[in-house]
């Protein structure tokens, strides 16, 4: 067959090739909700992105948890998997670096070989001369010294485009790994407000244990003197034990929070060293909400979820890529000879050769078609993702946002109703010494008064907690 016979056949499998690509869009959208100008309940049209540059070094002022965070970002266990996530990103991109380039390997082989004698080789080698005067030995050995290389040529783009795609994870795994240390600082933060929330309460709690024995005590003399009964002193007794179990109970609340916070710093319980005077004295420091198309920019999450569409985008590209002849060139060169005498003599040893070959894909169309499906498949999951994280993001500080509004409003009535009710008690003792209030009286007015207390502290807590989740929800945290 002469070689222009070659051509329709050639033709006729580029044309094979080329129909299975015809209906591979690789321009895909989805329906995109706009994001509202502004926060609802706040028009605040500042600018949020300085945000992002306060470090939460400066955002909290309080030296014990300054030292926890610092313990949790050196030692958390989620955050060293994210890092190590990025390792393995960074490896990926140099991985898809060098498939671009040619492969040269170094080859030192060596075999022997014996042909049948009734073949054309072992007939031909019997009666040809492998060296003047020698014929070809019945064992004929052959070795090898030289390089070897491969080269993909990157007609299509396919491997420019998954290099493409591990350098967009790389940067998601590192924006992954910086949403991580914001999460880790707020967590942190919240905990330990918790825990001073709590240390107030047991405070408080125990201040009014002290009360309670010393009206315990009183009703019990005026019992003895008979201007009391024992219904009172049960009553007042129960009050007390009532106070005791819930003295009991924070205190293991406490210890959880502290191991909480323990496991966020990648250690063992052990206490936690803090100062529990700045809860009411100390607050941190305001922040403009800007408005929310500044999340895009500022929310690490947002940030890793467009550089995984845009990974999936070129995954796409390269899977349809796949659907397009490879073009590949093989090369050798090297020092092949029968004999390790001979091995290196020159020119005579010197072998080499060049190959080139054109992979068209027919009978594994359907396995292509799956894998450009579950490319577009990815790609449409991760733009649904990234609507999802920027619905997310706003739902988060408007949330914040309408919270710490509230919760100044309830603090101001919740200060006043604890002021009057600390006044009720008193009150309601001296109205019993003079016999013009019951007991029943006295036990309600110290009930109340101990649960607004306990409400004032947990209004003052959730405005703390505010505060830093909104530092977290606008992108801060991770610097």
């Amino acid at each position: 067959m002469k070689p222009r016979h070659y051509y329709p056949l050639a033709i006729s499998l580029l044309a094979l090739a080329g129909n299975g690509c015809g209906n591979l869009n690789t321009d895909l959208t989805i329906a995109e909700t706009p994001l509202p100008a502004s926060f609802q309940e706040h028009q605040d049209k500042q600018d949020s992105a300085a945000v992002t540059h306060i470090n939460w070094r400066e955002y909290f002022a309080d030296p014990h948890l300054l030292k926890l965070i610092d313990a949790s970002v050196a030692n958390n266990h989620d955050l060293q998997i994210a890092l190590q996530r990025i390792e393995t990103s960074r490896a990926s991109v140099k991985l898809a670096n060098a498939s671009m380039l040619p492969k040269v390997d170094l080859n030192i082989g060596g075999g022997v070989r014996k042909f049948g004698l009734y073949t054309m080789d072992g007939a031909g080698n019997a009666s040809t001369e492998i060296t003047p005067g020698n014929t070809v030995p019945e064992h004929l050995t052959d070795m090898f010294v030289g390089l070897q290389s491969s080269w993909e040529i990157d007609v299509w783009g396919k491997l420019q485009n998954q290099r493409s795609a591990a350098v967009a994870s790389y940067l998601s795994s590192i924006e992954a790994a910086n949403f991580v240390i914001s999460n880790l600082v707020a967590d942190t933060s919240v905990y330990y407000n918790e825990l001073l929330a709590l240390d107030h309460e047991l405070d408080i709690v125990r201040r009014t244990m002290e009360k309670e024995r010393e009206a315990l005590e009183v009703i019990k003399l005026q019992k003895e003197a008979g201007r009391a009964n024992e219904l009172a002193v049960q009553q007042f007794q129960a009050e007390l034990l009532n106070t005791q179990v819930s003295e009991k109970t924070i205190l293991q609340q406490i210890a959880e929070t502290e191991n909480k916070i323990n496991y966020l710093l990648g250690r063992y319980p052990q206490a936690i060293e803090r100062s529990k005077e700045v809860f009411f004295t100390e607050t941190p420091r305001e922040l403009s909400a800007g408005v929310p198309s500044q999340l895009l920019e500022n929310r690490s999450d947002v940030r890793a979820a467009g550089h995984q569409i845009e990974a999936s985008q070129f995954d796409l590209k390269a899977a349809k890529a796949a659907f397009y002849p490879n073009f590949n060139i093989s090369a050798t060169f090297g020092f092949q000879a029968f004999n390790p005498e001979f091995l290196f003599t020159t020119p005579a040893s010197i072998a080499y050769s060049v190959f080139g070959q054109m992979i068209a894909p027919i009978i594994n169309m359907k396995a292509l078609e799956a894998q450009f499906n579950t490319a577009k498949a990815n790609q449409l999951s991760a733009m649904y993702h990234y609507q999802k994280t920027i619905l997310n993001a706003y739902v988060e500080v408007a949330n914040q946002l309408s919270s710490i509004k509230s919760l100044q409003e309830v603090n101001v009535l919740k200060k006043q109703q604890s002021e009057a009710l600390k006044q009720s008690v008193d009150v309601s003792k001296e109205l019993y010494k003079s016999a013009r209030a019951t007991y029943l009286e006295v036990l309600i007015a110290q009930q109340s008064a101990l649960q607004s207390q306990l409400e004032l502290i947990n209004v003052t807590k959730k405005q703390r907690v505010a505060r830093i989740n909104l530092y977290k929800a606008l992108g801060g945290g991770w610097k």
